[in-house]
């Protein structure tokens, strides 16, 4: 089982924005932005055009909800959706709050934010993920 699968079935905690049966959800912990969200599918599969395209369909419309709630909870312009995939071999799609392309450079020095403001922003995600 990789890291993100335990993430998932709870054995590694996580700062949860959103879940369903296929998917999950929770904050990146070494965040671009506040609300820099990771989503998953539950099922270990490492690269995500590998899904089959009902999966992946329904990954993305899961990852859309999740994107509507940061959006609801983090103050931007829009959500950036970006793709990688070679740190961790499991398909995930990182969520991102941004109001310039600046926002979504990878190489800029990343946020340190304390547990509390982890668990407060994840609860906002969270409840604006539930009220869709």
């Amino acid at each position: 089982m990789d890291i993100f699968s335990k993430i998932a079935a709870g054995e590694i905690p996580s700062y949860k924005c959103a879940e369903n049966d296929q998917f999950y959800a929770f904050l990146d912990i070494n965040p671009l932005k506040e609300g820099h969200t990771l989503v998953i599918p539950r099922r270990e599969i490492d690269y995500i055009f590998d899904m089959e395209d009902e999966e992946l369909a329904a990954f993305e419309v899961f990852s859309k909800k999740v994107a509507r709630a940061i959006k609801s909870a983090i103050p931007c312009k829009k959500v950036a959706q970006i793709v990688l995939g070679l740190e961790v071999n499991h398909a995930h799609i990182h969520l991102i709050p941004m109001d310039s392309e600046a926002d979504v450079n990878f190489r800029k020095e990343h946020l340190k934010l304390t547990e509390d403001q982890f668990k407060e922003i994840a609860n906002r995600i969270y409840s604006e993920f539930n009220k869709l």
